[in-house]
Protein backbone atom coordinates (compact mmCIF):
# COMPACT_ATOMS: atom_id res chain seq x y z
CA UNK A 1 0.00 0.00 0.00
CA UNK A 2 1.36 3.42 -0.96
CA UNK A 3 1.88 5.71 2.05
CA UNK A 4 1.05 9.42 2.11
CA UNK A 5 3.04 11.81 4.29
CA UNK A 6 0.56 14.70 4.16
CA UNK A 7 -3.04 14.96 5.34
CA UNK A 8 -5.34 15.12 2.29
CA UNK A 9 -8.02 16.69 4.49
CA UNK A 10 -5.83 19.71 5.22
CA UNK A 11 -6.81 23.12 3.87
CA UNK A 12 -3.21 23.41 2.66
CA UNK A 13 -3.61 20.46 0.28
CA UNK A 14 -5.18 20.62 -3.19
CA UNK A 15 -7.13 17.71 -4.67
CA UNK A 16 -7.33 16.72 -8.33
CA UNK A 17 -9.28 14.03 -10.19
CA UNK A 18 -7.09 12.27 -12.73
CA UNK A 19 -8.03 9.73 -15.38
CA UNK A 20 -5.47 6.94 -15.69
CA UNK A 21 -4.84 3.50 -17.17
CA UNK A 22 -4.45 0.55 -14.76
CA UNK A 23 -1.43 -0.52 -16.83
CA UNK A 24 0.36 2.75 -16.12
CA UNK A 25 -0.05 3.21 -12.37
CA UNK A 26 3.65 3.82 -11.73
CA UNK A 27 3.79 6.49 -14.42
CA UNK A 28 0.84 8.15 -12.67
CA UNK A 29 2.92 8.49 -9.49
CA UNK A 30 5.82 9.88 -11.49
CA UNK A 31 3.61 12.38 -13.32
CA UNK A 32 1.90 13.51 -10.11
CA UNK A 33 5.25 13.73 -8.29
CA UNK A 34 3.64 12.46 -5.11
CA UNK A 35 2.77 9.16 -3.45
CA UNK A 36 -0.49 10.68 -2.17
CA UNK A 37 -2.57 9.10 -4.90
CA UNK A 38 -5.77 7.18 -4.18
CA UNK A 39 -7.05 4.84 -6.91
CA UNK A 40 -10.81 5.08 -6.47
CA UNK A 41 -11.68 3.01 -9.56
CA UNK A 42 -10.14 1.30 -12.58
CA UNK A 43 -10.33 4.64 -14.38
CA UNK A 44 -9.99 7.48 -11.86
CA UNK A 45 -7.48 8.46 -9.20
CA UNK A 46 -7.44 11.28 -6.65
CA UNK A 47 -4.13 13.14 -6.41
CA UNK A 48 -3.29 15.25 -3.35
CA UNK A 49 -0.56 17.91 -3.64
CA UNK A 50 0.51 20.98 -1.63
CA UNK A 51 -1.86 23.86 -2.40
CA UNK A 52 0.91 26.46 -2.56
CA UNK A 53 2.32 24.84 -5.69
CA UNK A 54 -0.91 25.05 -7.75
CA UNK A 55 -2.30 28.49 -6.89
CA UNK A 56 -3.84 30.40 -8.52
CA UNK A 57 -6.17 27.63 -9.67
CA UNK A 58 -6.73 27.87 -13.39
CA UNK A 59 -8.28 25.97 -16.29
CA UNK A 60 -5.23 26.98 -18.27
CA UNK A 61 -3.15 24.58 -16.19
CA UNK A 62 -5.74 21.97 -15.17
CA UNK A 63 -8.62 20.47 -17.11
CA UNK A 64 -12.18 21.28 -16.12
CA UNK A 65 -12.86 17.72 -14.97
CA UNK A 66 -9.67 17.58 -12.86
CA UNK A 67 -10.89 20.29 -10.49
CA UNK A 68 -13.41 18.75 -8.05
CA UNK A 69 -16.89 20.22 -8.40
CA UNK A 70 -18.89 21.20 -5.34
CA UNK A 71 -21.97 19.19 -4.40
CA UNK A 72 -24.80 20.33 -2.15
CA UNK A 73 -27.57 18.57 -0.23
CA UNK A 74 -30.74 17.91 -2.21
CA UNK A 75 -33.28 19.20 0.27
CA UNK A 76 -35.11 22.11 1.11
CA UNK A 77 -46.17 7.62 5.13
CA UNK A 78 -44.31 7.22 1.95
CA UNK A 79 -43.49 3.43 1.92
CA UNK A 80 -47.17 2.60 1.41
CA UNK A 81 -47.47 4.84 -1.66
CA UNK A 82 -44.31 3.27 -3.11
CA UNK A 83 -45.72 -0.25 -2.89
CA UNK A 84 -43.07 -1.22 -0.32
CA UNK A 85 -45.19 -2.12 2.72
CA UNK A 86 -47.36 -4.58 0.74
CA UNK A 87 -44.15 -6.48 -0.07
CA UNK A 88 -43.45 -6.84 3.67
CA UNK A 89 -46.78 -8.61 4.23
CA UNK A 90 -46.63 -11.12 1.39
CA UNK A 91 -45.63 -14.59 2.71
CA UNK A 92 -43.91 -15.46 -0.57
CA UNK A 93 -41.87 -12.27 -0.54
CA UNK A 94 -41.16 -11.04 3.00
CA UNK A 95 -38.35 -9.01 1.49
CA UNK A 96 -37.28 -6.31 3.93
CA UNK A 97 -33.65 -5.81 2.96
CA UNK A 98 -32.16 -8.84 4.73
CA UNK A 99 -28.57 -9.52 3.74
CA UNK A 100 -28.20 -6.24 1.81
CA UNK A 101 -25.96 -3.27 2.57
CA UNK A 102 -27.20 0.28 2.03
CA UNK A 103 -24.34 2.74 1.70
CA UNK A 104 -24.97 6.41 2.47
CA UNK A 105 -22.65 9.27 1.50
CA UNK A 106 -23.91 12.31 3.34
CA UNK A 107 -23.59 14.30 6.57
CA UNK A 108 -23.10 11.27 8.82
CA UNK A 109 -25.45 9.42 11.14
CA UNK A 110 -26.60 9.52 14.76
CA UNK A 111 -25.58 5.94 15.48
CA UNK A 112 -27.19 6.08 18.96
CA UNK A 113 -30.68 6.33 17.43
CA UNK A 114 -32.58 3.08 18.19
CA UNK A 115 -33.85 3.02 14.60
CA UNK A 116 -30.38 1.82 13.57
CA UNK A 117 -30.14 -0.89 16.21
CA UNK A 118 -31.30 -4.48 16.43
CA UNK A 119 -33.88 -5.40 19.10
CA UNK A 120 -31.00 -6.51 21.36
CA UNK A 121 -29.45 -3.03 21.19
CA UNK A 122 -26.54 -3.91 18.87
CA UNK A 123 -25.87 -1.72 15.85
CA UNK A 124 -26.92 -2.42 12.28
CA UNK A 125 -24.13 -0.10 11.09
CA UNK A 126 -21.12 -2.07 9.81
CA UNK A 127 -18.85 0.92 9.23
CA UNK A 128 -18.72 4.67 9.72
CA UNK A 129 -16.02 6.59 7.88
CA UNK A 130 -15.99 10.09 9.30
CA UNK A 131 -13.91 12.23 6.96
CA UNK A 132 -14.02 15.16 9.41
CA UNK A 133 -12.22 13.38 12.27
CA UNK A 134 -8.47 13.06 12.00
CA UNK A 135 -6.74 10.51 14.23
CA UNK A 136 -3.10 9.75 14.92
CA UNK A 137 -3.33 6.47 13.05
CA UNK A 138 -4.54 6.43 9.43
CA UNK A 139 -7.65 4.35 8.72
CA UNK A 140 -7.04 0.67 8.02
CA UNK A 141 -7.46 -0.57 4.45
CA UNK A 142 -10.89 -1.97 3.61
CA UNK A 143 -10.79 -4.77 1.03
CA UNK A 144 -7.64 -3.27 -0.49
CA UNK A 145 -8.82 0.36 -0.45
CA UNK A 146 -6.90 2.80 1.75
CA UNK A 147 -8.62 5.98 3.02
CA UNK A 148 -5.81 8.49 3.57
CA UNK A 149 -7.75 10.74 5.94
CA UNK A 150 -10.53 10.74 8.49
CA UNK A 151 -11.34 7.93 10.93
CA UNK A 152 -13.09 4.61 10.36
CA UNK A 153 -15.20 2.97 13.08
CA UNK A 154 -16.11 -0.71 12.91
CA UNK A 155 -19.33 -2.28 14.10
CA UNK A 156 -17.53 -3.77 17.09
CA UNK A 157 -16.39 -0.32 18.21
CA UNK A 158 -19.90 1.09 17.69
CA UNK A 159 -21.39 -1.71 19.81
CA UNK A 160 -18.91 -1.03 22.62
CA UNK A 161 -19.83 2.64 22.47
CA UNK A 162 -23.57 1.86 22.62
CA UNK A 163 -23.01 -0.32 25.69
CA UNK A 164 -21.09 2.42 27.50
CA UNK A 165 -22.41 5.32 29.55
CA UNK A 166 -20.74 7.90 27.29
CA UNK A 167 -20.78 6.48 23.74
CA UNK A 168 -19.33 9.59 22.08
CA UNK A 169 -16.15 9.26 24.11
CA UNK A 170 -15.47 5.98 22.28
CA UNK A 171 -16.98 6.77 18.87
CA UNK A 172 -17.16 10.57 18.52
CA UNK A 173 -18.72 10.59 15.03
CA UNK A 174 -21.94 12.64 14.88
CA UNK A 175 -24.35 14.19 12.41
CA UNK A 176 -24.58 17.86 13.26
CA UNK A 177 -26.75 18.56 10.23
CA UNK A 178 -29.29 15.74 10.54
CA UNK A 179 -29.62 15.19 6.80
CA UNK A 180 -27.73 11.90 6.72
CA UNK A 181 -29.56 10.55 9.77
CA UNK A 182 -32.90 11.35 8.14
CA UNK A 183 -31.99 9.60 4.89
CA UNK A 184 -30.71 6.55 6.74
CA UNK A 185 -33.96 6.34 8.67
CA UNK A 186 -36.14 6.69 5.57
CA UNK A 187 -34.08 4.07 3.72
CA UNK A 188 -33.45 1.53 6.49
CA UNK A 189 -34.89 2.60 9.87
CA UNK A 190 -36.29 -0.41 11.71
CA UNK A 191 -40.01 -0.88 12.24
CA UNK A 192 -41.50 0.53 15.43
CA UNK A 193 -45.07 0.80 16.70
CA UNK A 194 -44.71 3.11 19.69
CA UNK A 195 -44.88 5.98 20.38
CA UNK A 196 -45.83 6.29 16.68
CA UNK A 197 -45.65 3.80 13.85
CA UNK A 198 -42.62 4.10 11.61
CA UNK A 199 -40.66 1.93 9.20
CA UNK A 200 -37.86 2.55 6.79
CA UNK A 201 -38.20 1.19 3.28
CA UNK A 202 -35.77 -1.68 4.03
CA UNK A 203 -35.90 -2.10 7.84
CA UNK A 204 -33.68 -5.21 7.93
CA UNK A 205 -30.88 -3.93 5.70
CA UNK A 206 -27.44 -3.21 7.14
CA UNK A 207 -25.83 0.22 6.86
CA UNK A 208 -22.42 1.66 6.02
CA UNK A 209 -22.06 5.43 6.28
CA UNK A 210 -19.58 8.05 5.10
CA UNK A 211 -19.68 11.47 6.70
CA UNK A 212 -18.34 13.90 4.11
CA UNK A 213 -15.96 16.62 5.18
CA UNK A 214 -16.89 20.19 4.17
CA UNK A 215 -15.38 21.53 0.95
CA UNK A 216 -12.04 23.29 1.26
CA UNK A 217 -11.81 27.05 1.18
CA UNK A 218 -9.69 27.26 -2.00
CA UNK A 219 -12.43 25.52 -4.00
CA UNK A 220 -15.15 27.63 -2.41
CA UNK A 221 -13.23 30.72 -3.51
CA UNK A 222 -12.64 29.38 -7.02
CA UNK A 223 -16.34 28.60 -7.55
CA UNK A 224 -17.52 31.58 -5.42
CA UNK A 225 -19.46 29.46 -2.91
CA UNK A 226 -20.04 30.94 0.54
CA UNK A 227 -17.99 29.59 3.45
CA UNK A 228 -21.14 28.66 5.39
CA UNK A 229 -22.86 26.76 2.53
CA UNK A 230 -23.25 22.99 2.86
CA UNK A 231 -20.77 22.11 0.11
CA UNK A 232 -18.85 18.88 -0.45
CA UNK A 233 -16.12 17.91 -2.91
CA UNK A 234 -16.59 15.55 -5.83
CA UNK A 235 -13.35 13.70 -5.06
CA UNK A 236 -14.48 13.02 -1.46
CA UNK A 237 -17.70 11.46 -2.79
CA UNK A 238 -15.74 9.34 -5.27
CA UNK A 239 -13.44 8.16 -2.49
CA UNK A 240 -16.47 7.41 -0.31
CA UNK A 241 -18.01 5.26 -3.05
CA UNK A 242 -14.79 3.24 -3.33
CA UNK A 243 -14.74 2.78 0.46
CA UNK A 244 -18.33 1.52 0.56
CA UNK A 245 -17.61 -0.92 -2.26
CA UNK A 246 -14.76 -2.25 -0.15
CA UNK A 247 -17.05 -2.73 2.86
CA UNK A 248 -19.63 -4.57 0.76
CA UNK A 249 -16.90 -6.79 -0.68
CA UNK A 250 -15.50 -7.54 2.75
CA UNK A 251 -18.91 -8.75 3.97
CA UNK A 252 -19.87 -10.26 0.59
CA UNK A 253 -23.11 -8.33 0.53
CA UNK A 254 -24.99 -6.62 -2.31
CA UNK A 255 -24.61 -2.83 -2.12
CA UNK A 256 -27.22 -0.14 -2.76
CA UNK A 257 -25.55 3.25 -2.87
CA UNK A 258 -27.79 6.16 -1.87
CA UNK A 259 -26.51 9.59 -2.88
CA UNK A 260 -28.41 12.59 -1.49
CA UNK A 261 -26.09 15.27 -2.88
CA UNK A 262 -25.85 16.77 -6.34
CA UNK A 263 -24.43 19.64 -8.37
CA UNK A 264 -25.58 21.94 -11.18
CA UNK A 265 -22.01 22.25 -12.42
CA UNK A 266 -21.02 20.41 -15.56
CA UNK A 267 -22.48 19.69 -18.99
CA UNK A 268 -25.63 17.91 -17.70
CA UNK A 269 -24.87 14.98 -19.96
CA UNK A 270 -23.73 12.45 -17.36
CA UNK A 271 -19.98 12.44 -18.07
CA UNK A 272 -18.56 13.94 -14.85
CA UNK A 273 -15.84 11.86 -13.15
CA UNK A 274 -18.25 10.83 -10.36
CA UNK A 275 -20.94 9.88 -12.86
CA UNK A 276 -18.46 7.89 -14.94
CA UNK A 277 -17.12 6.09 -11.85
CA UNK A 278 -20.63 5.01 -10.85
CA UNK A 279 -21.61 4.22 -14.45
CA UNK A 280 -18.72 1.76 -14.75
CA UNK A 281 -20.14 -0.20 -11.80
CA UNK A 282 -23.69 -0.39 -13.10
CA UNK A 283 -23.20 -3.72 -14.83
CA UNK A 284 -21.70 -5.30 -11.69
CA UNK A 285 -23.83 -7.96 -10.03
CA UNK A 286 -25.13 -6.85 -6.66
CA UNK A 287 -24.48 -3.12 -7.12
CA UNK A 288 -26.98 -0.31 -7.67
CA UNK A 289 -26.77 3.45 -7.28
CA UNK A 290 -29.80 5.66 -6.60
CA UNK A 291 -29.60 9.43 -6.85
CA UNK A 292 -32.11 12.26 -6.65
CA UNK A 293 -32.93 14.40 -9.67
CA UNK A 294 -32.54 17.57 -7.59
CA UNK A 295 -34.71 20.47 -6.48
CA UNK A 296 -33.80 23.06 -9.10
CA UNK A 297 -37.04 23.67 -10.99
CA UNK A 298 -38.61 27.06 -10.33
CA UNK A 299 -35.46 28.81 -9.12
CA UNK A 300 -34.61 30.37 -12.53
CA UNK A 301 -31.13 28.82 -12.67
CA UNK A 302 -31.18 27.50 -16.25
CA UNK A 303 -31.22 29.48 -19.49
CA UNK A 304 -31.76 27.91 -22.91
CA UNK A 305 -30.53 30.03 -25.81
CA UNK A 306 -31.37 29.66 -29.48
CA UNK A 307 -29.60 31.89 -31.99
CA UNK A 308 -30.89 32.23 -35.56
CA UNK A 309 -28.33 32.00 -38.41
CA UNK A 310 -28.55 35.75 -39.12
CA UNK A 311 -28.67 36.85 -35.47
CA UNK A 312 -25.68 38.91 -34.32
CA UNK A 313 -26.01 38.09 -30.62
CA UNK A 314 -28.46 37.10 -27.91
CA UNK A 315 -28.89 39.12 -24.72
CA UNK A 316 -29.24 36.95 -21.60
CA UNK A 317 -30.76 38.96 -18.76
CA UNK A 318 -29.73 38.02 -15.24
CA UNK A 319 -31.11 39.57 -12.07
CA UNK A 320 -28.53 39.72 -9.27
CA UNK A 321 -29.97 40.13 -5.78
CA UNK A 322 -28.68 42.50 -3.13
CA UNK A 323 -25.88 41.28 -0.86
CA UNK A 324 -24.55 38.86 -3.46
CA UNK A 325 -20.83 38.51 -2.83
CA UNK A 326 -20.18 36.42 -5.92
CA UNK A 327 -21.11 33.36 -7.95
CA UNK A 328 -19.98 31.29 -10.91
CA UNK A 329 -21.90 30.19 -13.97
CA UNK A 330 -21.24 27.95 -16.96
CA UNK A 331 -22.24 28.21 -20.62
CA UNK A 332 -22.23 24.89 -22.49
CA UNK A 333 -22.87 24.10 -26.15
CA UNK A 334 -22.49 21.21 -28.58
CA UNK A 335 -19.13 20.43 -30.15
CA UNK A 336 -20.33 22.17 -33.34
CA UNK A 337 -20.74 25.52 -31.55
CA UNK A 338 -18.30 28.22 -30.39
CA UNK A 339 -19.40 31.44 -28.65
CA UNK A 340 -17.80 34.54 -27.21
CA UNK A 341 -19.27 36.86 -24.60
CA UNK A 342 -19.71 40.51 -23.74
CA UNK A 343 -21.30 42.17 -20.70
CA UNK A 344 -23.40 45.16 -19.68
CA UNK A 345 -23.55 45.99 -15.97
CA UNK A 346 -26.69 47.34 -14.21
CA UNK A 347 -25.19 50.84 -14.39
CA UNK A 348 -24.82 50.55 -18.19
CA UNK A 349 -21.07 50.02 -18.36
CA UNK A 350 -20.11 47.82 -21.31
CA UNK A 351 -17.44 45.15 -21.69
CA UNK A 352 -17.16 44.54 -25.40
CA UNK A 353 -17.00 41.10 -26.95
CA UNK A 354 -14.17 39.21 -25.22
CA UNK A 355 -12.04 37.47 -27.85
CA UNK A 356 -10.95 33.89 -27.52
CA UNK A 357 -7.30 33.05 -26.96
CA UNK A 358 -6.23 29.46 -26.42
CA UNK A 359 -4.66 28.95 -22.98
CA UNK A 360 -5.54 32.46 -21.78
CA UNK A 361 -7.99 33.54 -19.09
CA UNK A 362 -9.13 37.08 -18.40
CA UNK A 363 -10.50 39.11 -15.52
CA UNK A 364 -12.34 42.36 -16.29
CA UNK A 365 -13.06 45.04 -13.71
CA UNK A 366 -15.81 47.64 -14.06
CA UNK A 367 -15.02 51.28 -13.42
CA UNK A 368 -18.45 52.40 -12.22
CA UNK A 369 -19.05 49.34 -10.05
CA UNK A 370 -16.76 47.37 -7.78
CA UNK A 371 -17.57 44.31 -9.85
CA UNK A 372 -15.22 42.01 -11.73
CA UNK A 373 -15.75 39.03 -14.05
CA UNK A 374 -13.36 36.15 -14.64
CA UNK A 375 -13.85 34.31 -17.94
CA UNK A 376 -12.27 31.16 -19.32
CA UNK A 377 -13.15 29.65 -22.71
CA UNK A 378 -12.71 25.91 -23.23
CA UNK A 379 -13.17 25.29 -26.96
CA UNK A 380 -13.19 21.52 -26.41
CA UNK A 381 -13.78 20.47 -22.81
CA UNK A 382 -11.70 17.33 -22.35
CA UNK A 383 -14.34 14.95 -20.98
CA UNK A 384 -17.34 15.86 -23.13
CA UNK A 385 -15.85 17.48 -26.24
CA UNK A 386 -18.38 20.27 -25.78
CA UNK A 387 -17.78 24.03 -25.72
CA UNK A 388 -17.57 25.62 -22.26
CA UNK A 389 -17.34 29.22 -21.08
CA UNK A 390 -16.75 29.44 -17.32
CA UNK A 391 -17.60 32.75 -15.59
CA UNK A 392 -17.02 33.94 -12.04
CA UNK A 393 -18.60 37.18 -10.82
CA UNK A 394 -16.95 38.89 -7.85
CA UNK A 395 -18.83 41.58 -5.89
CA UNK A 396 -21.46 41.92 -8.66
CA UNK A 397 -23.59 45.05 -8.54
CA UNK A 398 -27.25 44.26 -7.78
CA UNK A 399 -29.70 44.70 -10.62
CA UNK A 400 -30.10 43.47 -14.19
CA UNK A 401 -26.96 42.24 -15.94
CA UNK A 402 -26.84 41.56 -19.68
CA UNK A 403 -24.65 38.70 -20.85
CA UNK A 404 -24.27 39.14 -24.59
CA UNK A 405 -23.68 35.83 -26.39
CA UNK A 406 -22.04 36.13 -29.84
CA UNK A 407 -21.83 33.22 -32.30
CA UNK A 408 -18.30 32.48 -33.48
CA UNK A 409 -19.11 29.10 -35.01
CA UNK A 410 -22.81 28.35 -35.31
CA UNK A 411 -24.64 25.24 -36.52
CA UNK A 412 -27.61 24.61 -34.24
CA UNK A 413 -27.46 27.96 -32.43
CA UNK A 414 -28.41 26.31 -29.13
CA UNK A 415 -26.58 26.85 -25.85
CA UNK A 416 -27.26 26.38 -22.14
CA UNK A 417 -26.26 28.46 -19.14
CA UNK A 418 -26.52 27.04 -15.63
CA UNK A 419 -26.21 28.95 -12.39
CA UNK A 420 -25.16 27.11 -9.20
CA UNK A 421 -27.70 24.97 -7.38
CA UNK A 422 -30.04 26.35 -4.75
CA UNK A 423 -28.08 26.82 -1.53
CA UNK A 424 -24.95 28.02 -3.35
CA UNK A 425 -26.59 31.20 -4.64
CA UNK A 426 -28.28 34.21 -3.09
CA UNK A 427 -32.04 33.87 -3.19
CA UNK A 428 -33.73 35.88 -5.97
CA UNK A 429 -30.67 35.73 -8.22
CA UNK A 430 -31.77 34.17 -11.51
CA UNK A 431 -32.50 34.58 -15.21
CA UNK A 432 -35.42 36.77 -16.28
CA UNK A 433 -36.35 34.29 -19.05
CA UNK A 434 -35.45 30.91 -17.50
CA UNK A 435 -36.12 27.43 -18.82
CA UNK A 436 -37.39 24.94 -16.18
CA UNK A 437 -36.22 21.85 -18.05
CA UNK A 438 -32.77 20.22 -18.17
CA UNK A 439 -32.23 21.00 -14.49
CA UNK A 440 -31.37 17.53 -13.19
CA UNK A 441 -28.28 17.65 -11.00
CA UNK A 442 -25.25 15.45 -11.57
CA UNK A 443 -24.56 12.58 -11.25
CA UNK A 444 -28.28 12.03 -11.97
CA UNK A 445 -27.77 12.66 -15.69
CA UNK A 446 -25.73 9.46 -16.07
CA UNK A 447 -27.79 7.04 -18.22
CA UNK A 448 -27.30 3.86 -16.17
CA UNK A 449 -27.91 5.30 -12.70
CA UNK A 450 -31.40 5.17 -11.18
CA UNK A 451 -32.49 8.82 -10.98
CA UNK A 452 -35.74 9.76 -9.25
CA UNK A 453 -37.79 12.95 -9.24
CA UNK A 454 -40.00 13.95 -6.32
CA UNK A 455 -43.78 13.94 -5.87
CA UNK A 456 -46.31 14.31 -3.08
CA UNK A 457 -47.67 10.85 -2.32
CA UNK A 458 -50.76 12.31 -0.57
CA UNK A 459 -51.92 14.62 -3.37
CA UNK A 460 -50.28 12.78 -6.28
CA UNK A 461 -48.79 16.07 -7.51
CA UNK A 462 -45.20 16.58 -8.59
CA UNK A 463 -43.12 18.59 -6.12
CA UNK A 464 -42.97 22.17 -7.40
CA UNK A 465 -39.15 22.30 -7.28
CA UNK A 466 -38.48 18.77 -8.55
CA UNK A 467 -35.80 19.01 -11.24
CA UNK A 468 -36.85 18.17 -14.78
CA UNK A 469 -35.20 16.32 -17.63
CA UNK A 470 -34.21 15.41 -20.10
CA UNK A 471 -30.41 15.60 -20.16
CA UNK A 472 -28.61 18.15 -22.34
CA UNK A 473 -27.99 15.38 -24.89
CA UNK A 474 -31.63 14.24 -24.91
CA UNK A 475 -31.29 11.09 -22.80
CA UNK A 476 -34.35 10.13 -20.75
CA UNK A 477 -34.10 11.36 -17.18
CA UNK A 478 -35.54 11.07 -14.58
CA UNK A 479 -36.28 7.34 -14.61
CA UNK A 480 -39.04 7.36 -11.98
CA UNK A 481 -40.77 9.61 -9.48
CA UNK A 482 -40.82 8.69 -5.78
CA UNK A 483 -42.40 10.22 -2.64
CA UNK A 484 -40.36 13.05 -1.18
CA UNK A 485 -42.78 15.69 0.14
CA UNK A 486 -43.43 15.97 3.89
CA UNK A 487 -42.00 12.51 4.52
CA UNK A 488 -41.52 11.29 8.09
CA UNK A 489 -38.08 10.32 9.35
CA UNK A 490 -35.73 10.56 12.34
CA UNK A 491 -34.59 13.90 13.68
CA UNK A 492 -31.42 14.54 15.63
CA UNK A 493 -31.87 13.27 19.18
CA UNK A 494 -31.48 15.82 22.00
CA UNK A 495 -27.86 16.66 22.70
CA UNK A 496 -26.14 15.09 19.70
CA UNK A 497 -26.32 18.27 17.62
CA UNK A 498 -24.31 20.09 20.29
CA UNK A 499 -21.24 17.94 19.75
CA UNK A 500 -18.35 19.90 18.19
CA UNK A 501 -17.04 18.99 14.74
CA UNK A 502 -13.32 19.20 15.56
CA UNK A 503 -10.76 16.40 15.62
CA UNK A 504 -10.34 13.66 18.21
CA UNK A 505 -8.11 15.87 20.36
CA UNK A 506 -10.98 18.26 21.01
CA UNK A 507 -12.94 18.04 24.22
CA UNK A 508 -16.38 16.60 23.47
CA UNK A 509 -19.59 16.64 25.39
CA UNK A 510 -20.59 13.09 26.32
CA UNK A 511 -24.17 12.29 25.43
CA UNK A 512 -25.73 8.98 26.41
CA UNK A 513 -27.96 7.20 23.92
CA UNK A 514 -31.60 8.15 24.18
CA UNK A 515 -34.38 5.60 24.61
CA UNK A 516 -36.80 7.85 22.76
CA UNK A 517 -37.09 8.31 19.01
CA UNK A 518 -37.55 11.81 17.63
CA UNK A 519 -39.45 11.94 14.33
CA UNK A 520 -39.70 14.91 12.01
CA UNK A 521 -40.72 15.60 8.39
CA UNK A 522 -38.66 16.77 5.44
CA UNK A 523 -39.09 17.46 1.73
CA UNK A 524 -36.64 17.07 -1.10
CA UNK A 525 -35.09 15.01 -3.84
CA UNK A 526 -32.74 13.15 -1.51
CA UNK A 527 -35.70 11.79 0.46
CA UNK A 528 -37.15 10.33 -2.74
CA UNK A 529 -33.75 8.78 -3.44
CA UNK A 530 -33.59 7.23 0.04
CA UNK A 531 -37.03 5.62 -0.32
CA UNK A 532 -36.06 4.24 -3.72
CA UNK A 533 -32.75 2.95 -2.33
CA UNK A 534 -34.73 1.03 0.28
CA UNK A 535 -36.97 -0.42 -2.45
CA UNK A 536 -33.89 -1.55 -4.39
CA UNK A 537 -32.52 -3.16 -1.21
CA UNK A 538 -35.75 -5.14 -0.88
CA UNK A 539 -35.40 -6.25 -4.49
CA UNK A 540 -31.77 -7.27 -3.91
CA UNK A 541 -32.84 -9.16 -0.79
CA UNK A 542 -35.38 -11.12 -2.83
CA UNK A 543 -32.81 -11.79 -5.53
CA UNK A 544 -29.59 -12.50 -3.60
CA UNK A 545 -30.52 -13.37 -0.01
CA UNK A 546 -33.52 -15.49 -0.96
CA UNK A 547 -31.77 -16.85 -4.03
CA UNK A 548 -34.41 -15.92 -6.60
CA UNK A 549 -32.09 -14.03 -8.97
CA UNK A 550 -28.39 -13.65 -8.24
CA UNK A 551 -27.70 -11.80 -11.51
CA UNK A 552 -29.33 -8.49 -10.56
CA UNK A 553 -27.39 -5.35 -11.50
CA UNK A 554 -28.12 -1.65 -11.37
CA UNK A 555 -29.26 -1.85 -14.99
CA UNK A 556 -31.64 -4.78 -14.47
CA UNK A 557 -33.08 -3.32 -11.26
CA UNK A 558 -33.87 -0.09 -13.08
CA UNK A 559 -35.67 -2.03 -15.80
CA UNK A 560 -37.70 -4.03 -13.25
CA UNK A 561 -38.82 -0.89 -11.40
CA UNK A 562 -39.67 0.91 -14.65
CA UNK A 563 -41.90 -1.98 -15.72
CA UNK A 564 -43.69 -1.93 -12.38
CA UNK A 565 -44.16 1.86 -12.27
CA UNK A 566 -47.64 3.31 -12.06
CA UNK A 567 -48.63 5.50 -14.98
CA UNK A 568 -51.51 7.93 -15.40
CA UNK A 569 -53.60 7.96 -18.56
CA UNK A 570 -53.36 11.76 -18.77
CA UNK A 571 -49.58 11.67 -19.34
CA UNK A 572 -47.37 10.40 -22.12
CA UNK A 573 -44.39 8.36 -20.95
CA UNK A 574 -41.53 8.75 -20.61
CA UNK A 575 -41.67 12.45 -19.86
CA UNK A 576 -39.29 15.03 -18.43
CA UNK A 577 -41.02 15.27 -15.04
CA UNK A 578 -42.22 11.77 -14.11
CA UNK A 579 -39.85 9.63 -16.16
CA UNK A 580 -41.59 6.31 -16.70
CA UNK A 581 -44.03 6.75 -13.79
CA UNK A 582 -44.15 6.50 -10.00
CA UNK A 583 -42.29 3.90 -7.94
CA UNK A 584 -44.33 0.83 -6.98
CA UNK A 585 -42.26 -2.10 -5.73
CA UNK A 586 -45.21 -4.44 -5.32
CA UNK A 587 -46.31 -3.95 -8.94
CA UNK A 588 -42.72 -4.59 -10.01
CA UNK A 589 -42.85 -8.00 -8.30
CA UNK A 590 -46.21 -8.72 -9.92
CA UNK A 591 -44.82 -7.84 -13.34
CA UNK A 592 -41.94 -10.27 -12.84
CA UNK A 593 -44.38 -13.02 -11.83
CA UNK A 594 -46.47 -12.45 -14.93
Amino acid sequence: MISCNISPASEDVADFIVRYSPRAVESLYELARTRCVNLVSQEYAIVHVPLSGVLPLSFAHHTYSAIPKLYGLQDTTAPEASGILPVFSQPNLMSTGQGVLIGLIDTGIDYTNPLFQNPDGTSRILRIWDQTLESENPPEPVAGFQPFYGTVYRREEINRALASENPFELVPSTDTNGHGTFLAGVAAGRQIQNPSAFSGAAPDAMLAVVRLKPAKQYLREFFAVAADADAYQENDIMTAAAFLLGVAGQYRMPLVLCLGAGTSQGSHSGISPLAMQLQALSGTRGFACVTGAGNESGFRHHYLGKLAPDQKYEDVELRVADSTSGFSMELWADASEVYTLGFISPSGEVIERVPMSVGEENTFSFKLDASSIFISYQITESSSGRFLAFLRFTAPAPGIWHIRVYPTLLVSGQFHIWLPMQGFLTEDTGFLRPDPDITITDPGNAPLLLTVSTYNHVTGILYIHSSRGFTATGQIKPDLAAPGVNVQGPGILPGTSRLPRQTDSAVREAVPPSSSISLTRKTGSSIAAAITAGAVACLFSWGFTQGNDTTLTSISVKSILIRGAERKEAFRYPNSQWGYGTLNLYRAFLQMRE
